[in-house]
């Protein structure tokens, strides 16, 4: 039987209304409970939500990670030609690739990302954050975001790049348009967006092409040399080089910026993790993993079916658009006990949440982002050891289905 689970209208599981962006906790729980696979009509959407099903759908080929159609839809009242410079890049990037040519993408880029190589990368982690802390300490209060989240992601990735810090702006700003363009506000005009992220994604392709043409005459130790060695080698093209060190310049700064703070959030609105946290340094790996298990700065990613298969009772057509509800699998009673409590202490090794997806499509970059979130919060807390939440100013959430963080978070010590 095809989409015959309750209407939206019935459980409110609309899962782009506001109140349900706003605090997606108790429509995580109505879906796993009513509805776990579930045809949300606003967004012509799949919504998958229970872990078990997210982990087995990661890995099953009938759902394809090359969403072309998923993004055509988006701007059918325009057309596909009205997005063609967004595609002719993201058609190349290792997210949108399945099978054999995935596999070839993410070799060529892996060395970069193994733990030996990020280890490396660990002292100049340190002296960014201790740099960013420096600059404010003596102030007595800052917005956690302006003045940490968004900029030591950017300052970092930037490095393993081999990319001028002092462009950071200039990508940071061509970013924006992607996640804007990637998941849409309700109501937004797709016109302006497709206008925006064209314009943004050219700029940014010509300015990375003219990084990779420096690293042919002058190669480093770099990520963009290692993928312009195995370009020379035939192993990638040009094209796949340029559009990955795209992707991980977008996705190195996007999505570590919002865990940072939902992290420090956390841990200030949960007083007693944070004691424990200090009393037990040791627990700072868990801190992270719990932190993304908690509120995952992806709380959604999507596929697009190659080929009709049933899944829990639901015929799931070919073409339709699958997302795997990360956050709400991340809270699956079935596999972590209070699900809604946060826990630095949780086995982690016991319940593995999926916040940086599963399987072959695991994100390639969640080395990086555990190590920078690691080296942050430990020095954030011992250097502000008196820090809490400024209460003379509201924290000001973004949510969508695809990002969710903060857009400011005040503190004082």
């Amino acid at each position: 039987m095809e989409r015959m689970t309750p209407t939206a209208e019935q459980f409110d599981l609309n899962p782009v209304s506001p109140q349900n962006l706003a605090d997606p906790v108790p429509f995580y729980r109505e879906l796993q409970r009513q509805a776990p696979v579930y045809w949300a009509a606003p967004i012509h959407t799949w919504l998958v939500s229970r872990h078990e099903d997210v982990v087995a759908s990661f890995r099953d080929p009938r759902l394809s990670a090359n969403r072309t159609a998923f993004f055509e839809h988006q701007v059918q009242s325009l057309g596909p030609a009205s997005i063609q410079d967004f595609m002719k890049i993201i058609r190349n990037q290792v997210f949108m690739k399945d099978g054999s040519e995935h596999i070839r993408l993410r070799r060529n880029m892996n060395p970069g990302f193994t733990a030996q190589s990020l280890d490396k990368w660990r002292p100049a982690i340190r002296r960014t954050m201790e740099q960013l802390l420096e600059r404010v300490q003596g102030r007595g209060r800052m917005d956690l975001v302006k003045e940490i989240s968004h900029e030591l992601p950017p300052l970092v990735i930037a490095e393993l790049l081999g990319i001028p810090v002092e462009d950071r702006e200039r990508f940071r700003a061509w970013s924006k348009p992607m996640a804007d363009f990637s998941s849409p506000a309700p109501g937004a005009d797709m016109g302006v967006l497709v206008q925006e992220v064209n314009r943004a994604m050219m700029a940014f392709s010509g300015y990375l092409t003219r990084i990779v043409e420096e690293r042919r005459s002058a190669p480093g130790p770099d990520v963009i040399s290692q993928m312009v060695s195995a370009e020379e080698e035939g192993k990638l093209t040009t094209e796949e080089v340029v559009s990955n060190a795209m992707l991980l310049l977008f996705a190195g700064h996007t999505t570590t910026t919002d865990q940072f703070s939902n992290c420090v959030h956390a841990l200030l609105t949960y007083p007693d993790q944070l004691k424990a946290l200090r009393d037990n340094p040791g627990l700072l790996g868990s801190t992270v993993e719990e932190s993304i298990r908690f509120n995952p700065a992806v709380p959604f990613i999507g596929r697009v079916a190659v080929e009709d298969f049933e899944l829990r009772g639901q015929t799931i057509r070919k073409g339709s658009h699958v997302m795997f509800a990360l956050g709400a699998a991340n809270r699956d009673p079935e596999v972590f006990s209070e699900p809604d409590r946060f826990d630095i202490t949780r086995d982690m090794a016991q319940t593995r949440h999926v916040g940086f997806g599963f399987g072959p499509h695991q994100c390639i970059g969640s080395g990086l982002a555990r190590r920078e979130l690691e080296i942050a919060l430990e020095l954030l807390f011992q250097r502000l050891p008196g820090l809490l939440l400024d209460e003379e100013h509201t924290p000001v959430k973004h949510h969508s289905l695809a990002f969710r963080g903060f857009t400011s978070l005040h503190v004082r010590w």
